[in-house]
């Protein structure tokens, strides 16, 4: 039965999608901002379907710990295993492919890592395999958006690196 949801609501959201995951390409600076939050929550829930279909099963969305900086997109299980779900949402350029994954900087690696302790110790999650995926998704008006899956693609742990 949850499969059945699953492909229903991916089929749902990819048919709302067909064209894209923005309403227009005009507008003021006000309105672009506004047209790039929605842009990125309906990238969101592409994915949430997306990764819903695939067998994840999610526990929250948009987790913002209490007093501290940074948001979880999505968390759910894959299998045994904790996935953290980072979604990136990106509009195609002419020049070639956005590549929204590799929009993740350093800091923003740094906060994920630290939110996601805020909660695994809110949860009184002890002991449970923890994955950090990334979801990349290019949007270009007038097609489907482009989705791409990245599993394990962030360290739980930063390297160090030598200055």
């Amino acid at each position: 039965m949850v499969g059945l949801v699953a492909r229903i609501g991916f089929a749902w959201v990819r048919w709302k999608a067909k064209r894209g995951l923005s309403d227009s390409e005009e507008g003021s600076s006000p309105a672009k901002k506004h047209e790039a939050l929605q842009m990125g929550v309906r990238g969101e829930t592409y994915a949430y379907w997306y990764l819903r279909r695939l067998g994840y099963l999610f526990v929250a969305r948009n987790y913002t710990p209490a007093r501290a900086k940074g948001e979880l997109d999505l968390i759910g299980f894959d299998g045994d295993a904790m996935a953290i779900v980072e979604v990136r949402t990106r509009p195609a350029s002419e020049e070639g492919p956005a590549m929204p994954e590799l929009s993740i900087t350093r800091e923003k690696h740094e906060t994920l890592l630290r939110t996601a302790h805020y909660f695994l110790r809110e949860r009184r999650i002890a002991h449970c395999p923890l994955r950090f995926d990334v979801v990349a998704i290019e949007n270009t008006p007038g097609q489907p958006p482009a989705i791409r899956l990245h599993k394990a693609a962030l360290s739980p742990q930063l390297p160090v690196r030598s200055p």
